[in-house]
């Protein structure tokens, strides 16, 4: 039975067009161009981060996000950020009394703004909070902590085949690949998104994966 449900944040819980957005206005290109550009390296099977370093290479990101915040362009999440079928689906899964947490690849200010949405979740965590991203496995480790039972009671639901599914898998925990984003809509069919336990349309989809285990 499936005790835990641990979510993956960009694409699954929140929607990226803010970031991208910003991204593109601070690198001084059309926000279409920015966005076809992240298509082309998600449909080669690259990092996302490498649509910006097409725009400018040898940029090194993480220095310029900083030089964005520096510039007050600071990350920002807000409920319009967050797709429709998060909060009914969260709420749902805690109702049932399953443990439900997020943990993705983001920053330590994104937890802090996850936070502050006041989500239906019992614990967030984020990539660097913890000093390890995905696909590392140690980054699964602790989702494993996170989730507070044994990894086969405890499902992860994320967008991104690689990142997501596959380590998730690795470490004994269910998968659940959302078809939803950039990856997950390119990559579900593919053989790493066929890992999957489970492909879902929707948020919504978890409940009843959730009473057909129970």
């Amino acid at each position: 039975m499936i005790r835990a449900v641990v979510f993956d944040v960009g694409e699954t819980l929140v929607r990226d067009d803010r970031t991208w957005a910003s991204w593109a206005d601070w690198l001084g290109v059309p926000r279409h161009t920015l966005s076809a550009l992240v298509g082309a390296v998600v449909a080669q099977g690259r990092d996302n981060a490498d649509a910006i370093r097409l725009i400018r290479p040898g940029i090194d990101v993480a220095a310029e996000r900083a030089a964005m915040d520096a510039a007050g362009i600071t990350e920002h999440l807000a409920e319009d950020d967050l797709y429709p079928d998060v909060r009914p689906a969260l709420s749902a899964l805690r109702a049932a009394g399953l443990r439900v947490a997020v943990a993705g690849n983001q920053t330590r200010r994104a937890g802090e703004l996850l936070r502050a949405l006041d989500l239906p979740v019992d614990a967030i965590a984020t990539s660097g909070a913890w000093g390890v991203a995905k696909p590392d496995a140690a980054f699964f480790e602790r989702v494993v902590e996170l989730a507070g039972v044994p990894p086969h009671d405890t499902l992860y639901v994320g967008d991104h085949p690689a990142n997501d599914v596959a380590p998730a898998a690795r470490a004994g925990l269910r998968t659940a690949l959302l078809r939803r984003g950039p990856y997950g809509y390119l990559w579900s069919d593919a053989s790493v998104g066929a890992e999957a336990d489970w492909r879902v349309d929707s948020l919504t989809d978890l409940m009843g994966i959730v009473e057909a285990l129970s």
